[in-house]
């Protein structure tokens, strides 16, 4: 799944719905998410990449971030979230 540019409250439910629209997953493969074209994000960004997290670990999938902006991450710390996000070592 790839974000978009632009991911706030105001545009979170397309994302969401683009997350709800993943497949399953066969053969358990990790659910991956490119956030490398984030330029424009709030808090919204941190829920939905914890949805995608939770509806990984639901389906029996891993979940991985890709290309987190260095500002991303720093949001993630600053809410305590960025080892759930696998974002602890960017």
């Amino acid at each position: 799944m790839k974000l978009p540019p632009t991911l706030t409250l105001d545009t979170a439910a397309d994302a969401l719905r683009a997350l709800q629209a993943e497949p399953a997953g066969a053969g358990g493969a990790a659910l991956t998410v490119d956030a490398s074209a984030l330029a424009r994000f709030d808090t919204a960004a941190l829920a939905l990449l914890l949805q995608a997290r939770r509806q990984a670990q639901a389906a029996g999938r891993g979940f991985v971030v890709q290309g987190a902006p260095a500002a991303l991450v720093q949001l993630a710390r600053l809410y305590g979230v960025q080892v759930l996000l696998g974002l602890a070592a960017e």
